[in-house]
């Protein structure tokens, strides 16, 4: 059975950085297309960056320059390496894949995405 277990959130400071990870078990990260999205209470998932089979990476505007995915195909593993961190990063984060065999949507909306994970929170505070 396919899963996704998210994992690295916590507590940082504004300018500060995180690394979430998100390990996957019953196939490997570089035969899907696969997103980051954020959540805040009250609405709904918005898409952070893909990272599709071939490499291309895309992002939303408010992260460009900030937030960077990356994969371990070893270790079938996907990042979410979050820079300059702001306050209004503060949210749950969640790994997603899409179908197999799919590639990424030029605009990351959740909808595309069939496989999720739990949700790892983030909280920027001074």
């Amino acid at each position: 059975q396919v899963q996704l277990v998210d994992s690295g959130g916590g507590s940082v400071q504004p300018v500060g950085s995180l690394r979430l990870s998100c390990a996957a078990s019953g196939y490997t990260y570089n035969s899907y297309c696969m997103g980051w999205f954020l959540q805040t209470p009250g609405k709904e998932r918005e898409g952070v960056g893909s990272l599709d089979r071939d490499g291309t990476e895309r992002y939303a505007d408010s992260v460009k320059g900030r937030f960077t995915i990356s994969r371990d195909n070893a270790e079938n593993t996907l990042y979410l390496d979050m820079h300059s961190l702001k306050p209004e990063d503060t949210a749950v984060y969640f790994c997603a894949a899409a179908p197999s065999a799919s590639r990424c949507m030029p605009r990351i909306q959740a909808w595309w995405y069939t496989t999720w994970g739990q949700g790892t929170q983030v909280t920027v505070s001074s």
